[in-house]
């Protein structure tokens, strides 16, 4: 397995190395709000944050790449973190991506990725993977339209993509995927479209835009049969499973960068509570190491 400051070395590669920046998603937008929980939620999982009482939340809404000067026009994986504040001071956090499918089964397999799409060589190189990662190659067609550039970050849909297990309050399990459900639609624009709009519009469009009224997303999981398997993001389970909506996201503030002053903020989606805990996917497990390196490098 690659070590995690490796993987640091594989990103700086391919986006170069800027110091005090994320590896990956390093450009971006914070806010704050809450999160309310459904009767649903409470019925599924024992957290404290799916009881129906209001939650605090602190979001980071990004693109993609770990070059923080890339336009907001490019065509990117968008992001977007939730963290949440408990009733007993503890954080929890969720992170999702705008892309529906993760392409690889292994951490390995997904810093090959990025080796592949780095420098003059990338279509060769790209070739090539997804030759070896036949797959990875099936994913393509889903994610290459989700990359396309959005309005707002109010304007995507946002995966989890790991399986976590929820567990109820007499310890039933249920394992569950979950997405976030954009209450003012999933849309996509022109790349002329958004290139009228300057290479910061995100970051102005989703200030302006909080400032005017909340931005709500539903968030929805997916609950596993007994049968499917938890240890592959890879691999999608059929669309038949249930899917319920758990709760309502309500960012109501852009809030100033809390990081300016070189401090450190993790949005680490390992990071669990009571009634939530890690499955077996392996690439979950490897990203609470990947987080720690580059909290270590952006705090040097």
């Amino acid at each position: 397995m690659i070590e995690p400051d490796e993987a640091l070395d594989i990103m700086h590669a391919r986006f170069g190395a800027h110091p005090h920046r994320r590896a990956l998603h390093a450009k971006g937008s914070w806010l704050t709000g809450t999160f309310t929980a459904t009767p649903a939620g409470a019925e599924l999982s024992r957290a404290a944050h799916l009881q129906g009482e209001s939650t605090p939340v602190l979001a980071r809404v990004s693109n993609g790449a770990g070059d923080p000067t890339q336009p907001d026009f490019a065509p990117d994986v968008r992001g977007l973190a939730v963290s949440f504040t408990l009733p007993d001071g503890s954080k929890t956090d969720m992170v999702a991506q705008s892309v529906p499918k993760f392409f690889t089964p292994t951490s390995d397999d997904f810093l090959d990725f990025i080796k592949a799409n780095t420098g003059r060589t990338a279509p060769v190189k790209m070739a090539a993977f997804f030759a070896r990662h036949p797959n990875a190659a099936l994913t393509v067609p889903g994610n290459a339209a989700a990359l396309r550039p959005i309005p707002s970050y109010a304007n995507a849909k946002y995966f989890g993509v790991h399986a976590f297990r929820w567990l109820d309050a007499a310890g039933h399990v249920s394992n569950v995927r979950w997405t976030w459900l954009p209450q003012a639609g999933d849309k996509r624009i022109g790349l002329s479209t958004a290139k009228s709009g300057g290479p910061d519009f995100l970051q102005t469009e989703i200030a302006v835009r909080v400032a005017k009224g909340p931005v709500k997303f539903d968030l929805e999981v997916t609950v596993a049969n007994p049968d499917d398997r938890t240890d592959d993001p890879a691999l999608q389970w059929p669309a038949d499973r249930r899917r319920v909506v758990v709760g309502t996201l309500e960012l109501t503030a852009a809030v100033p960068d809390p990081e300016v002053d070189g401090s450190i903020v993790v949005m680490d989606p390992t990071r669990m509570t009571d009634g939530i805990e890690l499955s077996d996917d392996q690439v979950l497990a490897y990203r609470a190491r990947a987080y720690s390196a580059s909290a270590n490098y952006r705090s040097k």
